[in-house]
């Protein structure tokens, strides 16, 4: 079986989730220790962070 690539960067992944407030936890347990609502939040931000950039806001 071949393993998904991601579509978020480690980087990108690692600033949401300081941003977010549970980097903390990805240091310690890696991502499969964060809570899903955690990583649901990270998609929600993900996404906005998306728009804005193509309707040109920050």
């Amino acid at each position: 079986m071949s393993r998904r690539r991601g579509m978020m960067s480690e980087s990108f992944k690692e600033e949401l989730a300081k941003e977010l407030g549970f980097y903390d936890t990805v240091k310690k347990e890696g991502w499969g220790g964060i809570r899903a609502r955690d990583a649901g939040n990270m998609v929600k931000r993900a996404i906005e962070i998306a728009e804005n950039k193509l309707t040109g806001h920050r």
